[in-house]
């Protein structure tokens, strides 16, 4: 049984988390079972500290612009040189960073110099673990439009680890054909993790962190949120799409296509049973899954005239929508109006525009703008077989005194979407965890 382990940021921050990462790794007997380690750089080792990652970012800034940098530069040194110290590795950090200093101007690709956190930190825990170090530059492949070659990047991990036998690859980059450093957007090591787990078809794909799984919501919300336990790839898509905070929102493609589970784990707590996410979950114990939202959005109600084709209104109002390069959230209807709602942030300059647009076409009647709505969806995969789950959460909310101002819901009942003002956004997830989940 071969399993993928990827560990962030707060996994390898310091020594004492490299001792829980190497207990882990070895903590099993089963033959290959966590043979491939994928690591992000340093994360924050105490509350205030900053990530290694934020660090060479701010470095970059400070030589593109030719502020003295060399502080930072000594920060980075120094927290690399001390989990050495503390480990007593051999890796030649000197000969590290003299090759990097070579590279240090204004003109220095951030790319390349952002990727370095994950590249000795990976160097560092191949060495403790005592695997084989596999750069990321030399396995995930880039096209030159920004994709990745699977099919090249598949083939290259599967030969790295049939040569290596156990391997630690860094998370968050890759190389252009040309060997030119290409990185994800932030948290992209999670996407790593999950191309190194397709690619050697793993039976699990663990993603370690600092939380014990999945939370139901948002615990700024509610402190005491209960964790999932199992959840299906389109159940975590739409919370994630809805603003939680899980994963990477790249990551779960490439394990969902081999279908290989999921597994989110809390290195401080490994015995936690941690949340398990698949295609399909047995667990019926929860009629909601999870509950997240996000706030600031804008409805836009137009009203046609009565004797015109709703269908072609639509059409054209959405061809307005995409000209002006706006996403569109949801779209509820009536039988002469409809709505269009759409981040605030994608009309917040061009709102006037939009609007004579919309009225430039003779057969809208009415455009009216309510720029102050919070979604929230309500996700759960077992809610299709309760009836009047949608009455309880209207009930709850009305009975809170909270106006909806908008609902939306798929005749596959996954979700349930409704709008309310920006000021009972917090409330209204209150609510509702409150009745349906606590």
């Amino acid at each position: 049984m071969l399993v993928v382990a990827k560990f962030g940021g707060s996994s390898v921050a310091n020594s004492t988390q490299f001792k829980k990462v190497k207990e882990i790794v070895l903590s099993n007997d089963l033959e290959n079972y966590r043979n491939a380690v994928v690591v992000s750089a340093l994360g924050k080792k105490e509350k205030g500290d900053s990530k290694i990652t934020d660090l060479l970012y701010l470095l970059h800034a400070h030589l593109k612009y030719n502020v003295p940098y060399d502080n930072i530069y000594e920060m980075i040194k120094t927290r690399f040189n001390k989990v050495k110290e503390d480990l007593e590795l051999n890796i030649d950090l000197e000969k590290e960073f003299a090759e990097l200093e070579k590279s240090l101007s204004k003109d220095i690709k951030e790319d390349y110099l952002v990727s370095r956190g994950e590249y000795i930190t990976s160097k560092m825990m191949a060495e403790y673990l005592g695997y084989g170090f596999v750069d990321a530059a030399d396995v995930i492949k880039f096209n030159y439009d920004g994709t990745i070659n699977y099919e090249l990047t598949y083939d290259l991990i599967e030969k790295s680890y049939i040569e290596q036998g156990k391997i630690v690859i860094p998370g968050f980059y890759g190389a252009y054909p040309n060997g030119t450093i290409k990185t994800f957007s932030r948290g992209g090591s999670d996407i790593t993790g999950a191309i190194v787990a397709a690619a050697l078809k793993a039976s699990f794909y663990e993603n370690w962190t600092d939380v014990s799984g999945i939370l139901m919501t948002d615990p700024k919300i509610i402190k005491d949120a209960k964790t999932i336990k199992e959840i299906t790839y389109a159940e975590l898509r739409e919370l994630s799409y809805m603003g939680a905070s899980v994963l990477h929102e790249h990551t779960v493609f490439p394990v969902q296509r081999a279908h290989i589970p999921i597994k989110i784990l809390n290195t401080n707590r490994p015995l936690d049973l941690g949340t398990i996410i698949t295609e399909d979950c047995n667990d019926f114990s929860q009629i909601i899954t999870g509950i997240a939202g996000k706030k600031l959005f804008t409805s836009f109600t137009i009203t046609k005239k009565q004797e015109v084709n709703k269908l072609l209104v639509i059409k054209s109002a959405l061809d307005v929508f995409s000209r002006f390069n706006i996403n569109v959230e949801h779209i509820p209807s009536s039988i002469d109006s409809f709505s269009v709602v759409v981040p605030s942030s994608d009309v917040a300059n061009n709102l006037y525009d939009v609007v004579t647009a919309l009225k430039n076409n003779p057969d809208i009647q009415e455009v009216h703008i309510d720029d102050d709505i919070a979604l929230i969806a309500v996700v759960g995969r077992n809610m299709v077989d309760k009836p009047g789950i949608s009455g309880r959460i209207f009930g709850i909310v009305g009975n809170n005194n909270i106006n909806i101002k908008m609902i939306a819901q798929g005749s596959h009942e996954l979700n349930i979407i409704v709008g309310v003002s920006n000021k009972d956004f917090e409330k209204t997830i209150k609510v509702i965890y409150d009745n349906l989940i606590k």
